[in-house]
C-alpha cells in the first residue's frame, strides 16, 4: 500500500526524515522508483510535502514499547487508586486521551486539519477531556480523573506533568481581533514535572517553570518560577524551593496549614 506522508527532508546520510514519527523504520520501501532497504523516521523538523513511499513493511523500535511500559509505571506512581496496567488501559479517561492526541497530532502536522480535529472530538466525546490535536506534549503526561480538561493549540507540555481534572490551558480574550492571534502563541508553556491542581487556570502565554506546583481553582495569568507552589486568584507564590516527593493536587501539608 502506498503511505502518504508530509513534512519529510532527506537527511545527509541519504535517509528520509519525518517530522514526530519517532524510532520507526519502513523496509524496502520503492521511492521515485529506486529501491530503499531502509528509511528511518526520527523527531526531527522541517521538510516538503506528499511524499509517497510504495510497498513497506513497517518495523517499530522495541524502545517504543518500553517507553509505553514507563508511561504506564509513572502513573501508577503518581495514582494509589491505579491497581494495575491493564486498568489504567481500560479505565482511564486520561490515558485514552494522550494516545488519541499522539494520532490526531500526526494528521495535524501533516496538514490533515479536519481529519485531526475530528479525532480529537471524538475523544472528547469519549473522554470529557479536549486536546487540540496542535499541542505540544512530552512523555508520561498523566490526566487524572480528567473531565472539563481543556489544552489549547499552541500550549507546550514538558515531561512527566500531571493534570488533575477541570483544568485549563487557555488563551487570553481569542475573541477579540482572533485573526492577529491565528498565528501567535496564545496558550502556556508548562515545564517538566509540574502539578496542576484540579480546577486550576492557567491563562495566556505564560511560562511554567520545572517543578512547579499550581494549587486547585488557582489562576495563573504571570510566569512561574521553577519549584514554586502557586496559590489563589489571582496565583502568587507562597512557597519556593519545592523538592522532594511528588504532591497531589499541587499542596502539602505546610501549604495546607498557610
Amino acid at each position: 500500500p502506498s503511505i502518504l506522508l508530509n513534512n519529510y527532508y532527506e537527511g545527509s546520510d541519504g535517509n528520509i526524515y519525518v517530522r514526530d514519527l519517532k524510532s520507526a523504520n519502513f523496509t524496502n520501501c520503492i521511492i521515485d522508483g529506486s529501491l530503499s532497504t531502509e528509511v528511518s523516521f526520527q523527531d526531527q523538523k522541517l521538510g516538503l510535502f506528499n511524499y509517497t513511499f510504495n510497498h513497506c513493511q513497517l518495523k517499530i523500535d522495541p524502545n517504543e514499547d518500553m517507553d509505553s511500559l514507563k508511561y504506564l509505571n509513572s502513573i501508577i506512581k503518581r495514582d494509589p487508586a491505579a491497581k494495575s496496567k491493564i486498568s489504567l488501559i481500560l479505565t482511564y479517561p486520561g490515558v485514552k486521551a494522550v494516545f488519541f492526541h499522539k494520532v490526531a497530532n500526526f494528521f495535524h502536522l501533516a496538514g490533515f486539519h479536519l481529519l485531526a480535529r475530528v479525532i480529537s472530538q471524538i475523544t472528547r466525546f469519549f473522554t470529557g477531556i479536549e486536546i487540540h490535536p496542535g499541542a505540544k506534549i512530552g512523555k508520561n503526561l498523566f490526566i487524572d480523573h480528567g473531565m472539563g480538561v481543556v489544552i489549547g493549540e499552541t500550549s507546550e507540555i514538558g515531561n512527566n506533568v500531571t493534570i488533575y481534572h477541570a483544568v485549563t490551558l487557555g488563551g487570553i480574550s481569542p475573541s477579540i481581533d482572533s485573526e492577529r492571534q491565528r498565528h501567535e502563541k496564545r496558550h502556556p508553556t508548562i515545564g517538566n514535572d509540574v502539578v496542576i491542581g484540579s480546577g486550576a487556570q492557567i491563562i495566556g502565554p505564560v511560562k511554567v517553570g520545572n517543578g512547579s506546583l499550581i494549587a486547585a481553582n488557582a489562576v495563573v495569568v504571570k510566569d512561574v518560577p521553577d519549584n514554586v507552589t502557586m496559590v489563589g486568584v489571582p496565583a502568587k507564590i507562597i512557597k519556593s524551593s519545592n523538592q522532594g516527593e511528588f504532591r497531589p493536587y499541587g499542596v502539602d501539608e505546610k501549604v495546607k496549614d498557610e
